[in-house]
């Protein structure tokens, strides 16, 4: 029998930034694509109804998978230093040739 591994700590935020609810996800092995799929479903999820995920705890090779894949700010919920991040702001400068 399959050893299962805990790959983080996600945490479900509310529409005032209080914490809901938390669940480990884990699996046999290592983390993978479906996994980082899952993430991505569930922060969408999250996100209609006004809340957010926060992922803590995070084993190496789920924040290598979020990094490759470009989702570590929007799904990974925290940088290196702790502080969370709720979303990628885009701006337009006045002189931008595209906007």
């Amino acid at each position: 029998m399959a050893t299962v591994v805990a790959w983080g700590w996600v945490v479900l935020m509310g529409p005032r930034r209080a914490e809901v609810t938390g669940w480990w996800i884990g699996g046999q092995g290592r983390p993978d694509l479906a996994t980082v799929d899952g993430l991505a479903r569930s922060q969408l999820f999250a996100h209609r109804l006004g809340g957010s995920l926060v992922l803590r705890d995070a084993c190496e090779e789920l924040e290598a998978l979020l990094d490759l894949v470009g989702l570590r700010r929007e799904v990974g919920g925290q940088t290196e230093g702790g502080e969370q991040v709720l979303g990628v702001e885009e701006g337009v400068e006045p002189g931008d040739p595209v906007a």
